[in-house]
């Protein structure tokens, strides 16, 4: 029936996109930092109790990685719902901007786990090795070799997780979650009104755009250095 219907242009009210584009803009901001800080923790854990690193633990990394894969395998829309009476504890609601971030960390923070232990693993050993012979501590060796060593594919990482971050906050809608996504829901979708859905799908667009191109420069920045 929408694609059958005439785009009406006037139907698009500024006064609700920007809005709504800046709550999007303030969920993936703070989801994306919480996210950071938790993703690259689980991350450096995942990879240094990994078999032949510093600090090996079979159990730990296997028990993490299990964990890990769960979070991960579950639908973002199904884990919103299963996590709503924690999200209520934390934040005291589930609607809007508040209620949408714990679960966007949730879903993203092991995400970004996964993308901190591949670039870690992609540090040369030798580097390891050299610092390890200088009698440099574990702290030392993740705070000056790896996470350094690793820097430009920790950005591409934060980058890829930003980007996912747009879709899920789109996603949250569903529920209530605020921003563009629930703009093209409520109007977009549920009043046919197409030429919202278009306006707020350009938006998100020009938003992943954005964050992959200021992505992509801190790379190729952080690579040459």
């Amino acid at each position: 029936m929408m694609l059958k219907q005439k785009i009406d242009w006037s139907q698009v009210r500024w006064e609700d996109i920007w809005p709504a584009t800046k709550d999007t803009l303030t969920m993936i901001g703070a989801s994306l930092l919480f996210t950071v800080v938790l993703g690259l923790l689980i991350g450096i854990i995942l990879f240094l109790t990994s078999r032949k690193q510093v600090l090996e633990q079979p159990v730990v990394y296997g028990l993490l990685s299990f964990v890990v894969n769960i979070l991960r395998s579950v639908p973002f829309v199904i884990l919103m719902i299963l996590i709503m009476p924690m999200t209520k504890l934390l934040t005291g609601t589930t609607l809007g901007v508040q209620g949408t971030i714990p679960p966007l960390v949730v879903a993203a923070a092991p995400f970004f786990a996964r993308l901190v232990e591949t670039s870690l693993r992609e540090v040369d050993k030798g580097v390891i090795e050299a610092a390890q012979a200088m009698g440099a501590s574990r702290w030392d060796i993740v705070r000056r070799v790896l996470l350094l060593e690793a820097r430009p594919g920790l950005l591409a990482g934060i980058t890829i997780t930003a980007v996912t971050l747009v879709s899920y906050t789109a996603m949250a809608g569903v529920i209530g979650g605020g921003g563009l996504g629930d703009l093209a829901l409520r109007y977009g979708y549920q009043r046919f009104q197409l030429s919202v859905m278009i306006v707020t799908v350009a938006m998100l667009i020009i938003l992943v755009q954005l964050l992959q191109m200021v992505g992509d420069h801190l790379v190729r920045r952080f690579s040459r250095k």
